[in-house]
């Protein structure tokens, strides 16, 4: 059994952040679970008593971040793992998707990630250790028509992390990127927002997609149990991944897109070079 550690892990109501709850309590480990509304707060800490703990927190609500952290540190104890799971899915044509849609997505999905870690980056940083999980998607790696703002959310969140990763290595903190496929949470179920389809120019190319997504939710390959497993055996590396995809599907599609990029890098490269000098 490996040491048990103080989590602290956003959005813990539902799909991954509660799998990976459970599994941690399983494995040991304490939680601190952010979660919406007090009655949520009430379940998550019937999971484990004394070991699953509860705070109320819209992630969108930077401020609060730090002072919350801080007094998770105070109160309960040094936080070891950072996993940032909070996070929704918007579907919709770009034309058709409001702005301020967008800005929801990334404040949600990006904005309230960065602030969870430079809120638990002090703290870890004077211990020297520490481990940060954000979990993106492999929509970070890869598109589908109709999720531009979810897709530019974890391109973002991808290499945020990627660069935090090489900032914090010889401090003793690791930073690794959660990429799942399709896993059976509620991601495309009532967790989805969607924006209204107003122009029939596009019925053609997006109905498909979103008809198929429908279909398939609750019944997708991914294991929520399992990807939290795997998650916590990247938690008890010393040298964890910078990059982890879970599911078959999404090794797939990264590997089908890396390949048709080095192509399109081969095709091109005589004009890519005649840039120089």
């Amino acid at each position: 059994m490996s040491i048990s550690k103080l989590l602290l892990i956003t959005g813990v109501s539902s799909g991954f952040g509660r799998a990976l709850a459970e599994e941690a309590l399983a494995a040991g480990h304490r939680i601190v679970g952010t979660v919406r509304s007090e009655q949520a707060a009430k379940d998550f800490e019937a999971l484990g008593a004394g070991r699953a703990f509860a705070r109320v927190l819209d992630v969108t609500d930077t401020a609060a971040i730090a002072p919350l952290v801080d007094a998770i540190e105070a109160d309960i104890g040094p936080i070891s793992v950072l996993v940032n799971n909070a996070g929704y899915g918007h579907e919709g044509v770009l034309e058709e998707s409001p702005l301020e849609e967008m800005r929801r997505q990334f404040e949600v999905n990006v904005f309230g990630a960065v602030a969870m870690m430079q809120a638990v980056l002090p703290h870890m940083r004077a211990r020297r250790e520490g481990n940060i999980l954000n979990i993106t998607s492999m929509g970070g790696f890869i598109t589908l028509p109709g999720i531009a703002y979810y897709c530019g959310s974890k391109f973002a969140l991808e290499g945020i992390s990627e660069v935090l990763g090489k900032e914090v290595a010889a401090l003793g903190i690791r930073v690794t990127s959660v990429a799942p496929g399709s896993f059976r949470t509620d991601w495309a179920g009532r967790s989805m927002v969607r924006s209204p389809r107003t122009i029939t120019d596009y019925d053609a190319l997006f109905d498909p997609i979103r008809q198929r997504r429908q279909e398939v939710s609750g019944k997708q390959l991914g294991d929520p149990q399992k990807a939290a497993r795997a998650m916590l055996a990247v938690i008890d590396t010393p040298e964890p991944p910078v990059h982890l995809l879970l599911g078959s599907d999404a090794l797939q599609l990264v590997r089908a897109k890396l390949e048709a990029l080095e192509q399109e890098l081969q095709e091109w490269e005589a004009l890519t070079v005649s840039t120089d000098g």
